[in-house]
């Protein structure tokens, strides 16, 4: 019986050790939270209710949700090291830049002019919905928009002390920008194609 005992005891403090590593990768949930706050600060929340809820639906997603609950319980340390900074000085004034922009640039994401693409970034994706006074205005304002897009993504990964991370916060964003975009606007896939949301 002591045996049985110590064998189980040795078993859970394996899995807890397993449980508590896993936050030396990239912490993609609280990435994803992240974008999200940053997301809503930049376009405002008129990105709201176009993605579907992520709240469990089927008793088994009930019962997922319920033991991912209980970890966090048994393992608090391992979701407090999985926040990320992003309130740095430089994070917030980018944001404020995008911010200031977005209210010019909306109505080029309505026409179909200007796109979400795949990297993260946006492009202009129809130069003809562009008035031709207005085009070297629209490059501008796309080219300011990704200098703070790739700034951003840059900053998010230093401040949190993981350069490593650009590339994965790059593609978190990329997700996270599509996801809340209007009905309407534009955006890359994976393969490159422009698709209508």
């Amino acid at each position: 019986m002591m045996r049985w005992m110590t064998a189980a005891i040795a078993t859970a403090g394996l899995v807890l050790a397993a449980c508590v590593t896993i936050n030396v990768y990239f912490p993609e949930a609280a990435a994803e939270k992240a974008a999200d706050r940053i997301i809503e600060d930049v376009w405002g929340p008129e990105g709201k209710g176009q993605e579907q809820s992520s709240l469990p639906r089927g008793p088994a997603e009930v019962l997922l949700a319920a033991a991912r609950g209980a970890l966090d319980l048994v393992i608090p340390a391992a979701n407090a090291q999985a926040d990320l900074n992003v309130s740095t000085p430089a994070v917030r004034k980018l944001t404020a830049s995008m911010e200031s922009r977005h209210g010019q640039l909306a109505k080029y994401y309505d026409a179909g002019a200007v796109g979400l693409t795949a990297n993260g970034l946006i492009e202009i994706r129809d130069a003809n919905a562009v008035p031709l006074a207005e085009r070297n205005a629209v490059r501008q304002l796309v080219a300011d928009e990704n200098g703070d897009r790739d700034a951003l993504y840059r900053e998010i990964a230093a401040a949190n002390s993981h350069a490593e991370w650009e590339n994965d916060i790059r593609k978190t964003f990329a997700e996270r920008w599509i996801a809340k975009a209007r009905a309407g606007w534009w955006y890359q896939d994976a393969a490159g194609r422009w698709v209508q949301k």
